[in-house]
């Protein structure tokens, strides 16, 4: 079945066209409304950058999971679940939750020990200098540009295979519609989209499941997926599975994946800026919270979704073609529904798109090219706001122009939103050029990428890291990763290296290995060996010369390791260098938040009913990898059901919860709506007397 010919050429241009200047227009109208009812605007550079750092935890976790939501999640996740079975799903989501989890105690740190940081290189440049600035921003941009490829590849080929539409069109129109709403609205506008984009997502994705598991004349039924995977499984078995089975955790090459995915998420985490510019635009005491809200509402999109769509397309081998001659699949008469993919249309993520468009025809390739296009589009905004970041602060502030006014820090923003839009377009047509696949690129961003994973967490949140050390271990590991890999390869392809023989299990999985851990290793132990005594002041001082005095004075008094017991009652000024009191950013309740973090991270890893943590990945499916355990329709039943479940609170958490916390802004904003409408120029928003500088 070729999917080219479900919908038209122009429904490609009209929903990447069409619906990405929809929500340009619709976010530039939103953000005009926000600067006349509420006051906030994005013409000051600190709102564009981090929205204040005023949000609340609902829409930072809205935020989180939409740019966690890339096209590799649903289309890369539907793949390891048409490779592999019902162990893809679980891999993919539980080794890509763990990250944001944990980032949840970086956020804590990031807030505690640089309160009015743009980005995480400018922390570093703080600490270690130039040198150091210079690796790691090299490290940050190469992330940022890899997860963009990702989106840009995805997406093309998805809206491509559907359509037909042009590869090279759609690899630069993505960015194009995003790039507007982002220079217009900034990062409060990023979030805001983010969140329309996860509330039409988790609607198409609900129904697409109980499309397949309700209503669908070819599955319809939980049961009826479970018989339809185990009829597969005689037809065409998994190799490395217990049986052959597609309902079983005992899956050799699903083992591996889930290896690699930790990993790379680890990089793309911790490097990428988008994900430290939540952290930055919370609210310092909310930060906690966001992220573990955000970490556990995401898990169920990629489980669920790969579960629906990416088994429904192994199905759909097990269920007759309309000319088929016999109704019994072990026929060789038999005609399937679907054809079994190559390889190369696995890699492209098109498992996901072929069952979208076998289930419901045109009305599915519909629902599922909107979704992937709100998803990537997402994404994008979310890596094109930290690279303008990145941009404007390390490179243009630090190294061109240091005494640059506010007008000149925000054209900048502005310009490095069009710049990096421009080469994600290049990127992904490049990345097409040469073969280079988005599923081959997810395995790989962990080869060049985790050596710096530790490094970096280490220069944010421990006094005694070493600089030496975390330099030397981020290039050694880096460096020792690409060896693994290519050494691997050549070994188990009789020496030929190129994009396929490159992109195995085995070969990802030793560059995977050797990188992180390497660069894990040798600046833990210089760290140890030959420790720094860093107090973090300068670190604190960041962005806020009126408090570089006190955050010296404070230095002395408020300890940085893990066994702090108290810190001073100490205020620092605002982003605007005011002499105010900002509770939020005392480094009492501040450390108290870090100190939660980590035990709420412990006590998510200790119980068994989290579903999303590392403890899980060992205490739920390694016990049924060894033990062989293939699912029973009863197993498969709870499966299944415990992701809708989820689904359905991580819709709650990410949807309703964000509404409920912003009424008071909803209602400052209808009200201002109704008193312009009743008497024209009455409802704008005026700053209360209380807080006017005096004279205005």
């Amino acid at each position: 079945m070729s999917t080219s010919e479900i919908l038209p050429q122009g429904a490609g241009y009209g929903v990447v066209v069409g619906i990405g200047l929809f929500f340009s227009a619709f976010m530039v109208g939103l953000t005009a409304m926000q600067a006349r009812y509420t006051g906030v605007s994005p013409k000051d550079s600190e709102e564009f950058s981090s929205a204040s750092r005023s949000v609340k935890p609902g829409l930072i976790a809205s935020g989180i999971v939409s740019a966690w939501t890339w096209a590799a999640t649903l289309l890369q996740s539907s793949a390891v679940a048409y490779r592999y079975g019902i162990s893809g799903p679980w891999w993919y989501a539980a080794g890509a939750t763990v990250q944001v989890l944990l980032f949840a105690q970086l956020a804590a740190k990031l807030k505690l020990n640089a309160p009015y940081a743009h980005t995480w290189l400018e922390i570093i440049g703080a600490r270690w200098g130039t040198t150091a600035h210079l690796v790691f921003m090299a490290f940050g941009l190469v992330t940022n540009l890899i997860v963009s490829s990702m989106l840009v590849l995805g997406g093309s080929a998805t809206v491509t295979s559907l359509t037909g539409m042009s590869t090279i069109a759609a690899c630069f129109l993505i960015p194009l519609g995003v790039s507007i709403y982002v220079v217009v609205g900034g990062m409060r506008s990023t979030l805001l989209c983010d969140y329309t984009h996860t509330t039409v997502l988790f609607a198409i994705i609900l129904t697409f499941v109980f499309t397949v598991y309700a209503t669908s004349g070819d599955i319809g039924s939980i049961r009826h997926m479970h018989y339809l995977l185990g009829e597969v499984s005689q037809i065409s078995p998994v190799a490395g599975n217990a049986g052959g089975s597609y309902l079983t955790l005992r899956s050799k090459n699903g083992l591996i994946f889930g290896v690699i995915n930790l990993i790379g998420n680890f990089a793309t985490v911790f490097q990428d800026q988008a994900y430290w510019q939540r952290a930055i635009a919370s609210r310092p005491s909310t930060t906690v919270k966001a992220y573990l809200i955000g970490g556990l509402a995401w898990f169920a999109i990629p489980f669920t979704f790969s579960t629906t769509l990416g088994l429904a397309a192994v199905a759909f081998s097990a269920v007759p073609a309309a000319n088929s001659s016999s109704q019994d699949p072990l026929f060789s008469s038999f005609i399937p529904k679907l054809a079994p993919l190559s390889q190369n249309a696995i890699s492209e993520g098109l498992p996901a798109s072929l069952a979208a468009a076998t289930l419901l025809g045109q009305l599915g390739a519909a629902a599922l090219l909107i979704v992937l296009f709100l998803a990537v589009t997402s994404a994008t905004s979310a890596e094109l706001i930290a690279v303008s970041s990145i941009l404007t602060y390390d490179v243009y502030v630090r190294y061109i122009n240091p005494k640059a006014t506010e007008q000149q820090i925000l054209r900048m923003s502005h310009a490095g939103v069009v710049i990096f839009a421009l080469v994600m377009g290049i990127a992904g047509v490049i990345f097409y050029y040469i073969g280079v696949s988005m599923g081959w690129l997810y395995t790989f961003m962990g080869v060049i990428l985790g050596s710096a994973v530790c490094p970096i967490a280490l220069c944010i949140t421990w006094k005694k890291a070493s600089k030496v050390g975390c330099i030397a271990g981020s290039l050694v590991g880096f460096a020792t990763g690409v060896v693994a890999w290519l050494v691997t390869t050549s070994a188990l392809n009789q020496k030929v290296i190129n994009v396929t023989t490159s992109g195995g299990n085995y070969e990802m999985l030793a560059g995977n290995l050797a990188s992180i851990s390497v660069g894990a290793i040798i600046s833990t132990a210089a760290s140890l060996i030959w420790p720094d005594d860093y107090d973090f002041a300068s670190t604190r001082a960041i962005n806020n010369h009126s408090a570089a005095v006190a955050s010296r004075k404070v230095s002395d008094t408020l300890e940085e390791s893990d066994d702090e017991k108290k810190g001073p009652d100490v205020s620092v000024s605002s982003a605007t260098n005011e002499a105010q009191v900002d509770p939020d950013l005392d480094p009492v309740n501040l450390d108290k938040a870090f100190k939660f973090a980590v035990k709420a991270s412990i006590a998510l890893l200790l119980r068994p009913l989290a579903l999303q943590t590392l403890v899980l990945m060992i205490l739920i499916p390694l016990p049924l990898f060894f033990a062989q355990t293939v699912f029973s329709v009863t197993g498969f039943s709870v499966w299944v059901i415990v992701g809708i479940i989820w689904t359905f609170l991580s819709a709650f958490a990410v949807v309703i919860y964000p509404l409920w916390e912003s009424r008071a802004a909803i209602r400052l904003i209808s009200r201002g709506m109704i008193m312009d409408i009743f008497s024209p120029g009455s409802g704008k928003f005026i700053v209360p007397s209380s807080t006017r500088e005096p004279g205005e």
